[in-house]
């Protein structure tokens, strides 16, 4: 991993990429110009391609991983880095381009009374839609992980989100890197460790590369997977979060 002043800011961005070359740059600068005080930190998930050179090159700090572990192994390693940095905030930008950095403040900010803010798209100011089955599936994800947290979540899956000083030991010693864990899992697990979890409603990009829609049948097969991560986040046990002094 490269050195550099690992803490002095307190707050990390951590972007995990995977083969991102021709989009990581243009990331990293939108990260830079929202939060410029912000250390950044790129996890290289077994990429193929030049997006570790291009991401040193723009400035960012460069976690390299051997081979592919999924979001959820790379953000580990970016919690990890951050609770040996010792910093106070930790964001997840995905290194697609589709994630507005310029609500990163606004994540920040939901920490001081929260432990996770998770960006919803699903609001006013999003022009993000997905609809059909896929939309129905998402909706009943999300009141699922609702009813469990006790507070409304509209947008259970993204992965555009914040966590605070209390949430990343937890995460870097136990974030999942199965399916789903990246998300519904790790929602999970806040509410197992006694963390307090928010939405803020932020803007999104319109995936430009890939298929993300699914049909009725996926959409379907992806509920059933998604509750029985939740079933199974629930009867694991999880560490109670430490009280973290400001």
């Amino acid at each position: 991993m490269d050195t550099g002043t690992a803490g002095t800011g307190k707050l990390l961005v951590v972007i995990p990429a995977f083969n991102e070359e021709a989009a990581i740059a243009e990331v990293i600068a939108s990260v830079v110009r929202a939060v410029p005080h912000a250390d950044v930190l790129v996890v290289d998930d077994g990429s193929r391609d030049a997006t570790s050179e291009v991401a040193r090159r723009a400035g960012a700090r460069v976690a390299t991983l051997p081979f592919n572990l999924g979001v959820g192994g790379a953000m580990r390693t970016g919690f990890l880095h951050a609770a040996r940095g010792g910093y106070a905030a930790v964001v997840q930008v995905d290194g697609d381009g589709q994630h507005d950095p310029s609500y990163i403040p606004h994540l920040v900010a939901a920490l001081a009374d929260h432990d996770v803010a998770v960006g919803t798209r699903f609001s006013p100011q999003c022009t993000y839609t997905v609809n059909g089955p896929r939309r129905w599936a998402m909706a009943g994800v999300a009141g699922v992980i609702s009813a469990l947290l006790g507070t409304r979540i509209d947008d259970a899956t993204s992965g555009f989100r914040a966590a605070g000083p209390r949430a990343i030991p937890v995460f870097a010693q136990h974030y999942p890197a199965e399916y789903l864990g990246d998300t519904l899992e790790t929602l999970v697990i806040a509410h197992k460790s006694h963390l307090t979890v928010t939405q803020v409603p932020v803007a999104m990009r319109q995936r430009t590369t890939g298929r993300p829609s699914h049909g009725g049948v996926r959409s379907g097969v992806e509920f059933v997977r998604a509750l029985c991560v939740v079933a199974l986040g629930l009867v694991r046990r999880w560490p109670v979060a430490a009280d973290v002094a400001p």
